[in-house]
């Protein structure tokens, strides 16, 4: 199935009320800085650690440790959690261009590689991307994946690590699943992105599907909020 871009801008339009209102992250709104941030750039070593809830019950799920592990061809940015399980690492092509995705419940590798980040650190910028997806395991079966990303301005944000000031932007997703009964699937990314520690401070996420032959009831998955507890 090929997701038309009319059919993205539909979904994406219905994403707010199918996900609204879950979102307890909030931000006060700050002017844009002058001159723009430039994004600190990786080296082995660096390190950040994520308090994951839920944000249903707002129960704690995990804290989760990444560290730049190898900076090259790719950058590898292995997770562990904190009682040392290794978790997948997540694969660059290069810095804010991912390859393979581990926040989803499952791995996906995407070809070409999506931006983490906006482009431009501007509150004008917005753009739409296209690209395949398959699921680590499953590298013959390529999925369409459309996203539109849009920043909603500057903010400065208190988390555990601290105080921040950190651009703001959303992300809406349509991707086709490897499920053939749910149709219309949906992602909602909300990220508080900081360009001093080159990564995110705070992250929402939740999403929703239809099934097939019973379009109308929209089913809710899970909604997850990620916040920065130490960076280094």
């Amino acid at each position: 199935m090929n997701l038309s871009r009319r059919t993205f801008i539909v979904s994406a339009a219905l994403a707010p009320v199918a996900c609204g209102g879950l979102s307890y992250e909030r931000g006060i709104p700050v002017a844009q800085p002058k001159p723009l941030p430039t994004v600190r750039p990786p080296q082995i070593g660096q390190e950040w650690s994520y308090i994951k809830k839920n944000v249903f019950d707002g129960k704690t799920l995990d804290v989760i440790n990444e560290r730049v592990a190898s900076v090259g061809s790719t950058i590898v940015i292995e997770r562990m959690t904190t009682d040392g399980a290794r978790l997948p690492s997540e694969i660059q092509t290069s810095w804010g261009m991912v390859a393979t995705d581990t926040q989803w419940s499952r791995l996906l590798n995407f070809n070409p590689s999506l931006p983490l980040w906006p482009e431009q650190l501007s509150t004008t910028w917005a753009k739409q991307f296209t690209t395949k997806y398959s699921i680590a395991g499953y590298p013959e079966s390529r999925l369409s994946w459309q996203e539109y990303m849009s920043v909603q301005g500057w903010e400065k944000i208190t988390v555990p690590a601290g105080e921040f000031v950190a651009l703001r932007f959303q992300t809406l997703i349509n991707y086709e699943s490897d499920d053939p009964n749910k149709v219309d699937c949906i992602r909602k990314e909300t990220v508080w992105f900081a360009p001093q520690i080159g990564r995110w401070v705070a992250r929402e996420a939740s999403g929703s599907y239809q099934l097939q032959g019973q379009i109308g009831a929209v089913i809710l998955e899970g909604s997850y909020q990620w916040q920065l507890s130490s960076y280094k």
